[in-house]
């Protein structure tokens, strides 16, 4: 939270002060109704399912990523709340999330398509939770969405959807997207080479943050000065 949060609410004050000078029958209740709610783009899920998997944080370094681990510990308390009964799947025995007692079942087998597909095939959950075991996590969903695994078994996406991840990691769609509702960002430009890369920051001005696309960690990314640190 901040004071640009309601930016938004002092533009509709200018826009009023400057219709109320010319007309004085002006509903500025309606005007911050209409600009403060929310018309979801993807299609809302109303019935919760009985039973959900959780894709984990699967292998994490020692003081890396740790935040993976305590959002899908708290999904899973979260979850067994409301009486959902929860599957997860972590090969990482060193974690809070496969703690005995938190999860109702964890299979520890590696994240990747294959496997996960066998535990849905075992399990049949009604929905799955991508976005609480980081970037292996993600990884995974896109994949068992494209080859098609969440329809076949009839699993729905809980939370963040799959094109919402996609459009997230690829960053000139990103872009895109963040222009399209007007945000205030930084300015960026796709790169797919060094010398694409070079191009791009001189017309960006240094210094510029390098960050790698299709990936919503920090791996691959950091800040240059000038051209020479940038070609490191």
């Amino acid at each position: 939270a901040g004071p640009e949060d309601l930016e938004c609410l002092f533009d509709i004050f200018i826009e009023t002060t400057r219709i109320y000078a010319s007309s004085s029958t002006i509903n500025t209740k309606e005007r911050i109704r209409k600009m403060l709610q929310y018309e979801p783009v993807y299609k809302m899920i109303n019935d919760l399912p009985r039973k959900v998997l959780i894709i984990g944080s699967g292998g994490l370094s020692i003081g890396q990523a740790g935040e993976f681990d305590y959002s899908g510990s708290q999904a899973i308390k979260a979850l067994k709340e409301e009486n959902i009964k929860t599957v997860l799947i972590n090969p990482n025995i060193a974690t809070v999330q496969t703690s005995k007692g938190l999860a109702d079942k964890v299979y520890f087998l590696p994240l990747v398509p294959e496997y996960v597909e066998q535990v849905i095939k075992a399990e049949r959950p009604g929905g799955v939770l991508l976005t609480f075991g980081g970037q292996t996590a993600l990884n995974c969903g896109v994949e068992l969405q494209r080859c098609g695994v969440f329809e076949r078994y009839g699993v729905k996406i809980l939370g963040t959807p799959i094109q919402a991840i996609i459009d997230t990691e690829d960053r000139k769609i990103f872009s895109e997207r963040i222009a399209d509702i007007g945000e205030k960002v930084a300015p960026s430009l796709a790169a797919f080479s060094v010398q694409e890369a070079l191009d791009a920051a001189e017309k960006l001005g240094y210094p510029v943050m390098a960050r790698a696309a299709f990936s919503l960690g920090g791996l691959g990314s950091g800040f240059a000065d000038n051209k020479d640190e940038l070609k490191l």
